[in-house]
């Protein structure tokens, strides 16, 4: 037996079923819990229109803090921490995933590798901090962290920038920064004023920035305001 109702009395159509009045404010809430369901969706979607699984990115954030913290306070990121987070961001998106989800973490953690490994072997950037933006990759995938490299930079400019001021060498490091990029761009290497064995050079802890940024990413993620 096949019962329609009518939509301003009752709530669903059946067959063979009781069905009761829906109450008044029903459309609305189920409205409302389909909007909420679809903004946190799209709140956890990547640029490219593949999900982002919030357990992952909590974890790639929980790495990022944790690296920047050790960074901050002695300017060493250890293997300990960058080379299980990047198996556990592997194993975590193969789970998630499946298949495409290991393909997403080995593209994200081999683009991190391989963009930042020129400044390791200028002695521009430290191996630690090389290893975690592999690790950050294999967590969120080449695309956010493509996003987050770039973030990155700026807030390691800000925090150049601060320090050369404070430390009354402002012309001088933009002279180094200058360098740095014309012999990244001739594919010569640069003087020793930039060089993490100048003890004379102005160091900024990158780990730090890139921890902050994906930390600043986690949270408009989860606001859905990315």
């Amino acid at each position: 037996m096949k019962i329609r109702i009518s939509r301003g009395l009752y709530s669903a159509e059946s067959r063979g079923a009781i069905l009761f009045p829906a109450s008044p404010g029903f459309e609305n809430e189920t409205h409302s819990a389909k909007s909420a369901s679809c903004g946190w969706d799209k709140a956890f979607r990547q640029p490219g229109g593949a999900r982002l699984n919030p357990i992952v990115l909590g974890l790639a954030v929980a790495l990022a803090v944790a690296a920047g913290f050790t960074d901050w306070r002695s300017r060493r990121i250890p293997n300990w921490l960058t080379v299980p987070g990047f198996l556990v961001g592997v194993a975590v998106n193969a789970a998630t995933g499946g298949l495409h989800g290991l393909k997403t973490s080995l593209l994200g953690g081999g683009l991190g590798l391989l963009v930042l490994l020129p400044f390791v072997l200028l002695r521009s950037l430290g191996a630690g901090d090389w290893k975690l933006a592999g690790a950050l990759g294999a967590f969120v995938g080449w695309e956010v962290l493509l996003n987050l490299l770039i973030g990155s930079v700026f807030v390691a400019g800000i925090m150049a920038l601060g320090l050369a001021i404070y430390k009354q060498r402002f012309i001088q490091t933009m002279r180094n920064i200058g360098g740095l990029l014309a012999s990244m761009v001739t594919l010569h290497r640069p003087g020793p004023e930039v060089s993490l064995d100048n003890p004379q050079s102005l160091k900024i802890p990158y780990g730090v920035a890139l921890a902050l940024t994906t930390l600043l990413f986690g949270i408009g993620k989860l606001r859905g305001t990315l």
